[in-house]
């Protein structure tokens, strides 16, 4: 296995990892802003999210959707600015956090469940279905933190990291976007599967953070490949022009006042032999 190359550092703490145009866009959460990076390191900022931003994704022509954690809402990056596209904050248990968004423009969005950051003991949490015109309901129940997601690229299963209960659980989706028949499509021991990926072996790659490495499983848990980054991954993405190139996210500390002062994030890189497909 080839090793990690840094690509960007001096973040606080990058999360929602997206291939996309010929960048890699990301979310830093304590810095208030999506950025988005070439690969030759270049960044820019795309837009500041006061509430923290999250996860990322685009409507079917092209404009960007990003969450917004603390007051809980779906954002459209439109071409006069920031606008709201759902107000989750009367389903979401706790702070919004990752999300995937299918080829129709339908936003799936994961929730804490729980004060994290304050220590609270671990309750299950809520995914969170938002249609194209701003319209919300409860897709799924029950999840223990729901996290990194990935749609597969016939559209017709969404694979979903549940950090706190160590496994990835999959859903069947129906037309009309909502999920059945869920199982355990992983049970991954003490790994906590954060941002994740999917590749064209049917493997997924994941961060998991509280083990401090990434690694790569295929359904049923059998884990194929495994490494340690100098510090610990919050999440991946396979992207890059064939979708061989597997980029890292690792951050020191996800504490909010320390990421400040340290800015110790990064996003490294490292070339894979399987390709990302599906979603994101």
């Amino acid at each position: 296995m080839e090793p990690l190359k840094t690509l960007v550092e001096g973040l606080c703490f990058g999360e929602g990892p997206r291939w996309r145009d010929g960048y890699l866009w990301y979310s830093d959460f304590h810095a208030q802003t999506v950025n988005r990076v070439d690969l030759a390191g270049k960044t820019s900022v795309v837009c500041e999210v006061p509430n923290w931003p999250s996860g990322l994704g685009w409507t079917p022509d092209g404009r960007l959707l990003v969450v917004s954690m603390k007051d809980r809402r779906l954002m459209r990056l439109d071409p006069d600015g920031l606008k709201t596209v759902a107000d989750l904050s009367s389903l979401a248990s706790f702070w919004c956090n990752d999300m995937t968004v299918d080829q129709r423009g339908r936003a799936y969005i994961g929730n804490f469940g729980f004060d994290l950051m304050g220590g609270e003991a671990p309750k299950a949490a809520e995914l969170i279905l938002v249609e194209p015109d701003g319209s919300a309901r409860v897709a799924a129940r029950d999840l223990i933190f729901p996290n990194g997601t990935v749609i597969t690229p016939d559209g017709m299963t969404l694979i979903i990291g549940e950090s706190f209960a160590n496994r990835l659980t999959a859903f069947t989706i129906l037309p009309d976007g909502s999920l059945t028949n869920r199982r355990v499509w992983a049970q991954v021991g003490e790994a906590t599967p954060d941002g994740i990926s999917m590749d064209a072996a049917g493997a997924i790659w994941f961060a998991s953070p509280q083990t401090g490495e990434v690694l790569r499983v295929r359904e049923g848990g059998e884990v194929l490949e495994r490494f340690k980054p100098g510090q610990p991954a919050y999440a991946v993405m396979l992207g890059g022009p064939d979708r061989k190139t597997l980029f890292v996210v690792t951050a020191p500390t996800p504490d909010p006042n320390e990421a400040k002062k340290i800015r110790g994030g990064k996003i490294e890189m490292m070339r894979v032999q399987s390709p990302g497909v599906g979603l994101p």
